[in-house]
């Protein structure tokens, strides 16, 4: 990447798919950005660039890079691919940029906890990295089911239809409620539904919320 390709893609400002930092973080606080998009489509994370866009650029960007390798290896599970290259911005400085692809092992989580290996997932919703839901988990997982859907289509669901026919969307919780269930079983039926491509799941920084699907 060159710099004038950097000064373009950080004048589009952070979004879905561009994070800035000013230094590298904290090692879990990058992995976290990093498995957010790899759960997510992709995306890059640009170190040395201010929340505002101001391009400063890092010294000693070999001692960088090597501080991004050991993060990402220590906290990622299961690993992904990314890359990561130095643009030189002064004779000084440089932007690296970390490039991550969208991953075909989704879901990636961060390793919170050393002892038994296990924390949270991240997604990417428009410009922030937020912990993923049970539901965007078990709808990440599922892509690399091989069997079909398989599930009764009871009264429960058919309530739940009419609901999104008269208000057009529903949370879990939402569902929960009218559904009279815990939560875990609406977040069952709603990954389900999603599954089966009668649903679409929606993520957004409140929540997610799901919608009747009109895909073909």
């Amino acid at each position: 990447m060159t710099r004038e390709e950097v000064q373009r893609f950080v004048g589009n400002g952070e979004g879905q798919f561009v994070e800035f930092k000013l230094r590298v973080p904290e090692p879990v606080r990058l992995a976290k950005e990093v498995v957010a998009f790899a759960n997510s489509g992709g995306g890059r994370v640009f170190i040395g660039v201010d929340d505002d866009g101001s391009i400063v650029g890092v010294k000693d960007s070999a001692e960088e890079e090597f501080a991004i390798q050991e993060a990402l290896k220590r906290y990622c599970r299961p690993p992904m691919k990314w890359t990561s290259e130095r643009v030189q911005i002064t004779s000084k400085r440089d932007v690296i940029v970390v490039t991550v692809s969208s991953s075909p092992k989704k879901p990636h989580f961060i390793v919170a906890d050393d002892e038994n290996g296990t924390g949270p997932a991240y997604v990417r919703v428009q410009d922030k990295s937020l912990e993923a839901s049970p539901e965007s988990i078990k709808l990440m997982q599922a892509e690399h089911l091989k069997e079909g859907v398989h599930f009764e289509f009871g009264r429960t669901e058919l309530l739940l239809l009419r609901y999104l026919e008269q208000y057009s969307k529903v949370t879990v919780a939402g569902f929960a409620q009218i559904g009279n269930l815990s939560e875990g079983a609406a977040g069952e039926i709603l990954v389900t539904l999603t599954r089966a491509r009668i649903l679409d799941q929606y993520r957004e920084a409140r929540g997610d919320y799901y919608m009747i699907s009109f895909k073909d």
